[in-house]
């Protein structure tokens, strides 16, 4: 995974909230075997129409936000089902960073097992940012080392994170990354303890 220091990138407002999986990536796109891919189908049934078209009211599918890599949502985005395809489907289609009031506890774990950083935000702040987002091109600073989101329009935010997923994240580890850095001890470990 990438390492997420510092990142300035577009907002694409998502005014929804309870949000699930199933709507984030539904049930019958989950039969692919590699991690890659899932991004086409993000949001699928509110992207497209019966008919496979572009919705127009849709958010994702407005030009503005083309090249989008902060997603702003209502609360409790990611309830539902602990499907790990979820925050796959958001990655692969662009996002680095998600900010909402709430999360489900399973997704937003999955969010750092997968390098995207779930930020939590009172709903004030995350209703002016959506309010900000509707203007073409408006961007956010997300700076994880000092935990605070800004603009430059004078809006500030600081969000707390736990340190083992902000470690994670600043370094670009999954849980086998963290495993590694121990590499050294376990490979003493193993040369004490060998069977004669």
């Amino acid at each position: 995974m990438e390492p997420l220091r510092t990142h300035k990138g577009l907002v694409c407002p998502l005014n929804r909230t309870n949000v699930d999986t199933d709507q984030i990536i539904p049930k019958q796109f989950l039969k692919r075997i590699e991690r890659s891919g899932f991004g086409q189908f993000l949001f699928y049934h509110w992207r497209f129409d019966d008919n496979g078209n572009p919705r127009p009211d849709f958010p994702l599918n407005d030009a503005k936000y083309k090249d989008a890599s902060i997603l702003v949502a209502g609360e409790n985005f990611g309830c539902g089902s602990s499907r790990e395809h979820a925050p796959w489907a958001v990655q692969d289609f662009g996002f680095k960073v998600i900010i909402a009031p709430s999360y489900a506890d399973i997704f937003k774990n999955n969010c750092v097992k997968n390098g995207i950083l779930a930020i939590q935000a009172s709903e004030e702040q995350v209703q002016a940012i959506m309010e900000k987002a509707e203007s073409e091109g408006y961007t956010l600073t997300v700076n994880l080392e000092e935990q605070v989101v800004y603009d430059h329009e004078g809006l500030e935010v600081k969000f707390d994170i736990a340190p083992y997923p902000k470690q994670m994240l600043l370094n670009g580890w999954d849980e086998i990354g963290v495993t590694l850095t121990y590499e050294e001890k376990i490979n003493h470990y193993e040369l004490v303890h060998q069977q004669p």
